[in-house]
């Protein structure tokens, strides 16, 4: 792996982790038109870099969310200790514990199948324009009235379910958890600030889960230049995408993340019936 590499896929992990786009999707989708074999042909290296650019997202969500975190897991704590849920931000916190429990168990039972089954560029082009579809209609049709502290435990568990599906490269799961949040009559930044939330526990919990396997086994040799550049450029783009995201759907819609998963599961659909690419790996 160069240190080109590693900025661009450390870049393109950062933003699109955050915006509804697909981070899974595009590190599918931009080692494939770039036609960087190196890193299409080893998988478990690619696993390997992917903990470490999962690691710096979760660092830009820590840096963000830092006054979050800490008055959620006071809360928390403080609802064990008396064994009732007796403030707003208690409540908040069971919910997005909640709502991480569905992906946590699929993504451990399926991982095997997502990744051989799903991960093909044929298909990722079809999930970006499907769920561009699905979001642009979730986006026109939601009423965009309510707050998080509206949200009930039915309804976390929903968004919950909905990130399951997002498992499959080129759903997204900031996306297809903010339908879900749109659905259920949040406002676009409400929906956007429990997803980015949510996403707390599962992309610590991921990359820790993973790292455990590649702290044993140790970075392949002549890699921690780019795996430190990867992590770093992740971090830094990924606390752009969470800032500019919710300053933006404060007052504007999806439809630019419509259009472009439109036009680059059509782009990517060009390529591949021209030949330039094959629909696989």
């Amino acid at each position: 792996m160069t240190v080109l590499q590693a900025v661009v896929l450390g870049i393109v992990q950062g933003l699109t982790e955050f915006l509804p786009v697909s981070s899974s999707g595009h590190l599918i989708v931009v080692p494939w038109l770039f036609g960087w074999r190196d890193l299409l042909d080893d998988p478990a290296f690619n696993k390997t870099f992917d903990v470490a650019l999962h690691f710096g997202t979760f660092l830009s969500l820590l840096a963000y969310f830092w006054h979050d975190i800490g008055r959620l897991l006071a809360a928390w704590a403080r609802s064990l200790a008396s064994r009732r849920v007796a403030t707003p931000e208690a409540r908040l916190a069971w919910l997005v514990l909640l709502s991480t429990v569905p992906a946590g168990v699929l993504g451990l039972a399926l991982e095997d199948f997502i990744v051989t089954a799903l991960g093909q560029p044929w298909m990722v082009a079809l999930l970006l324009v499907a769920f561009a579809l699905v979001l642009l209609a979730a986006d026109r049709l939601a009423r965009h009235v309510r707050d998080l502290d509206a949200l009930g435990w039915r309804g976390a568990l929903g968004i919950g379910l909905a990130q399951a599906l997002a498992l499959a490269p080129g759903v997204s799961r900031s996306g297809v958890t903010m339908v879900a949040g749109l659905l259920l009559g949040l406002r676009r930044e409400a929906a956007a600030r429990f997803s980015f939330l949510m996403s707390i526990p599962v992309v610590g919990g991921a990359a820790a889960w993973k790292g455990l396997e590649v702290a044993r086994e140790g970075l392949p040799a002549g890699t921690a230049v780019p795996f430190v550049i990867g992590v770093v450029s992740a971090a830094l783009s990924g606390l752009l995408a969470i800032w500019s995201l919710l300053a933006y759907l404060r007052r504007h819609d999806f439809t630019p993340f419509v259009v472009y998963r439109l036009a680059l599961g059509a782009g990517m659909a060009v390529v591949i019936l021209a030949g330039l690419r094959t629909a696989g790996l």
